[in-house]
């Protein structure tokens, strides 16, 4: 079973996860990272360019999905260095500093709240301008756009958008207008109005892209 709430980090998202023991998730890219905790563990989700495929049972996960381009600032590195990746919090910061975060978790009464107080105390501003990337991203503009708008050369925002998000611009729109299309077609959109709001050139250029992050057909991915 999953829940969600919002947090206290502008734009993250607290998070529990039971999932049952018949059947594997699947995490698609959204352009966030997670910071998570798992029977003991503490982890942290890199931003995905295809879809994660988690395992079956295995107890409870707990989140915190912080708000595209702002976990780099917190955790000290950059986002490309954790592409497609899950690693141990320990692996990025000292291991007493972990071990201690560990047991504050671990004896807390409720861990995602005690994630996100770790959070809280340990963020750092973000860089502003890729904040109005996501959005004007978000919202449909096209890379050159959202570029002019921001006052920032191609070379520039690539470099940038790479050590915030993980990939460059027309990889991060990509991954936001699946989601837009995908909360599009949740709503009741019809598949042909939802490829034409999102920005698809048609249908079937909304399938093949939804085919190609999501690692499922676009029907299927919405009847599961």
């Amino acid at each position: 079973m999953y829940k969600e709430r919002a947090s206290r980090l502008p734009g993250a998202v607290v998070w529990a996860n039971a999932p049952g023991a018949g059947g594997a998730g699947r995490v698609l890219p959204d352009g966030c990272m997670d910071l998570l905790w798992h029977e003991g563990r503490l982890l942290v989700a890199g931003p995905d360019t295809r879809a994660y495929v988690t395992g079956g049972g295995g107890g409870e996960w707990v989140g915190l999905r912080f708000y595209p381009g702002t976990a780099p600032a917190l955790l000290g590195v950059p986002a490309y260095a954790l592409l497609d990746q899950r690693v141990e919090l320990s692996d990025l910061w000292p291991a007493a500093d972990v071990r201690r975060l560990r047991d504050r978790v671990k004896g807390a009464g409720d861990p995602a709240a005690a994630l996100e107080e770790i959070a809280l105390e340990r963020t750092r501003p973000a860089d502003p301008p890729l904040r109005r990337l996501v959005e004007a991203l978000g919202a449909g503009w096209s890379v050159a756009a959202a570029a002019d708008e921001l006052g920032l050369g191609a070379r520039q925002l690539h470099r940038r958008s790479r050590a915030a998000f993980g990939y460059g611009p027309k990889t991060l729109a990509r991954v936001l207008r699946m989601q837009r299309a995908l909360a599009l077609a949740r709503a009741g959109v019809p598949l042909a109005e939802t490829a034409v709001r999102a920005g698809y050139a048609d249908q079937p250029h909304l399938s093949r892209e939804v085919r190609e992050l999501a690692g499922l057909p676009l029907r299927r991915l919405l009847g599961g």
